[in-house]
């Protein structure tokens, strides 16, 4: 469906000329999965499918916003922000609630409507949504928000309105991600790099298989983060280390002799969660190595190890996302994959060989229907490539 056409017959009066668009990417994270909240160390890549957001500004300070993915119209003054509501359009009110607090000079308005690509569920559609009200908002407004201050500003709507405790790496890889490029984020620091495929690397893409099951955060992942904090908390008391306020724990302020010294005298849920953020620090610096030499074989073969951990130390996983990580498994041309996201239902994600898409789609699509038949009219396989990240126009 054209976003740009659908925008012209619910607003036939605006002249092409004051028409703009703003586009985030979805995004996927190889290795370092659930560990940026802990200040870890994390790998992404941008996608060529996202979110895009057409609008025309306003001379007052209304705003309106329709979806063609979700039902209702969101329609509010931007000086009247209310608690969230419960619906799509807090990710609008919570992009505007992080502008106005970080003392942004938002007085105008936009009229808009906004699209995702891809069904949504892992691939971090909730922070590229905000990115692009937020980028159309300053572009509205008449100023501009880049770079690392863009993710602080995009993560403080979720954090502080939308209420999820998660980190910023799905902002920072919709930010910072550059084409054919590996994205090496630093949590702690905000360091950052962007790392070429090499010459001689054997092609990728990457697929998405979408479950049919729309993820819901909730409680379940805000719990994950209290208990990896819980973990570093307890380890800084054991080891009789320095410690300050328990919401500014992070496991990166304890080193991994600590944790192999009193780990086991945690909590076995504290435990398993201060298990996985230390072996997917290793992944991570493993898998780095991997991409500079070109090993893309080797790269695989972490994300598997990631999955792995993810399903049975961060006890994450649906049994659809879990059947469908134990089909990529034994597929051919599947270099490795993971649950995209939190792994609270949704997607989950590969890199593949591009030559191999076609007995992966069937192949994958079989396998996980004979298990999971009800689904067979809503899961899907997506094939994506790299891409840069946000921007509007």
């Amino acid at each position: 469906m054209d976003l740009i056409e659908e925008f012209r017959k619910k607003y036939p009066d605006v002249l092409a000329s004051d028409i703009h668009t703003a586009y985030s990417p979805y995004r996927v994270c190889p290795l370092g999965a659930h560990i940026d909240h802990q200040y870890g160390m994390v790998t992404g890549f941008a996608l060529d499918k996202g979110v895009t957001l057409c609008f025309t500004p306003t001379n007052n300070d209304q705003i309106e916003m329709d979806s063609l993915n979700f039902p209702g119209h969101i329609a509010f003054n931007l000086d009247a922000i209310e608690a969230k509501v419960g619906n799509w359009g807090d990710y609008l009110r919570g992009a505007v609630f992080s502008l106005v607090q970080n003392r942004y000079p938002v007085s105008k308005g936009l009229r808009g409507i906004i699209q995702g690509t891809i069904p949504i569920g892992g691939l971090s559609s909730s922070a590229a949504v905000i990115l692009c009200y937020i980028k159309a908002l300053a572009f509205t407004n008449g100023f501009s928000i880049e770079g690392q201050r863009l993710v602080e500003i995009a993560l403080y709507a979720e954090n502080a309105y939308v209420g999820l405790n998660n980190g910023k790496l799905d902002q920072s890889c919709e930010v910072l991600c550059k084409k054919d490029q590996l994205l090496f984020l630093d949590t702690r620091d905000n360091t950052y790099t962007t790392i070429p495929s090499t010459l001689g690397m054997r092609d990728y893409e990457i697929a998405v298989f979408y479950s049919g099951v729309s993820r819901n955060l909730g409680k379940g992942y805000n719990m994950r983060v209290d208990e990896a904090k819980s973990a570093a908390y307890c380890l800084q008391a054991f080891s009789g280390r320095q410690y300050g306020v328990y919401k500014d724990t992070r496991l990166r302020d304890v080193p991994y002799e600590v944790y192999k010294v009193y780990g086991d005298s945690l909590p076995a849920p504290f435990k398993k969660r201060a298990m996985h953020y230390y072996g997917e620090m290793d992944r991570v610096r493993q898998g780095i190595k991997a991409w500079e030499k070109g090993d893309i074989i080797q790269f695989g073969n972490l994300m598997f190890e990631s999955g792995y951990s993810s399903i049975h130390y961060w006890e994450t996983g649906s049994p659809e996302l879990i059947a469908i990580y134990d089909i990529m498994k034994k597929t051919e041309g599947i270099y490795g994959g993971r649950f995209s996201g939190a792994g609270f239902k949704g997607c989950c994600m590969a890199m593949i060989n591009p030559a191999y898409e076609e007995s992966i789609k069937e192949s994958v699509t079989a396998e996980y229907l004979k298990r999971f038949p009800q689904y067979k009219e809503v899961f899907e396989v997506h094939f994506c490539k790299t891409a840069d990240g946000v921007k509007v126009s």
